[in-house]
């Protein structure tokens, strides 16, 4: 394969190769120097490239082998790590401040719901165990085969598919008890108020529906939610849609949120304005 063969075929999946990554590290500067690095091991170790599997599994090998030597230094996410950081934002003049002008900078101004479900679905994939982050991903937003993601790993078959069953049933629960589009009574303060705020004249609910999202009522119906909030996740690339400046932001900061919010124990009273 000559260098520019390589170049090539490496750009015709760098968008989603940098989605991917993005997704795991939750850090813009952090999926850029990832993803070059990768392209520089691929040249580097081109000649070792047996092309056992296809060129882009093998890319996606090297890159996901980095991501996975950065994750293994970070803590999982909690499931509510969505509620401090959308409370620390309605409590604190300082925060809004700081968000609004992040947001000011969107085409449209407007923070639509299947973009916040998107983010949503980044959280709660974070608080996996990072081979069902990976796994879940791999299979379910990328389209890989589970041969192909046993190439990627390096796990065995049953392996690949057990972190894939666990991913879903985590998910599932997760969904069933937070998500306020999936139950009425679920505590996600991001949809609640963040949501309001930035597209007041925006129905939540009605969209909610228009998405195919409704109360689940068996186990059938909550792996099919599950099924339709992945295929949506798939079809947004984090980086490069109307709202990605919104949920970088959201996503590379969420950790950070929790650590103050809980110094400042922010959802004590989370019916509290913000100053």
């Amino acid at each position: 394969m000559n260098r520019n063969y390589l170049d090539e075929q490496f750009n015709s999946f760098k968008n989603e190769l940098s989605s991917y990554v993005f997704r795991l590290v939750t850090s813009k500067e952090l999926t850029e120097d990832i993803v070059h690095d990768t392209y520089l091991k691929v040249i580097d170790k081109m000649e070792s490239f047996g092309e056992r599997s296809s060129f882009k599994t093998w890319v996606f090998t090297i890159a996901t082998n980095h991501s996975k030597n950065i994750l293994k230094r970070q803590n999982k996410w909690v499931e509510n790590a969505q509620d401090y950081g959308a409370m620390l934002h309605v409590k604190s003049k300082e925060h809004w401040d700081a968000f609004q002008n992040v947001f000011s900078a969107t085409p449209d101004q407007l923070y639509e719901i299947k973009e916040h479900l998107n983010y949503c679905f980044n959280c709660m994939n974070k608080t996996l165990e990072i081979e069902q982050q990976v796994c879940l991903l791999l299979k379910e937003v990328y389209s890989f085969k589970v041969s192909e993601i046993i190439e990627i790993t390096g796990l065995t078959e049953g392996k690949v598919k057990h972190a894939i069953a666990n991913a879903r049933k985590v998910l599932i629960n997760i969904f069933e008890h937070r998500c306020a589009f999936v139950n009425q009574k679920g505590t996600c303060h991001q949809c609640s108020e963040l949501t309001g705020m930035l597209n007041p004249k925006q129905d939540v609910h009605m969209k909610a529906k228009a998405l195919k999202l409704s109360k689940a009522k068996n186990k059938e119906n909550k792996e099919r939610l599950l099924d339709l909030r992945l295929e949506l996740v798939s079809v947004i690339d984090p980086l490069n849609s109307k709202n990605s400046l919104v949920t970088t932001y959201f996503l590379e900061n969420s950790e950070k949120w929790v650590k103050e919010g809980k110094q400042k124990k922010v959802l004590e009273n989370p019916s509290e304005t913000k100053s």
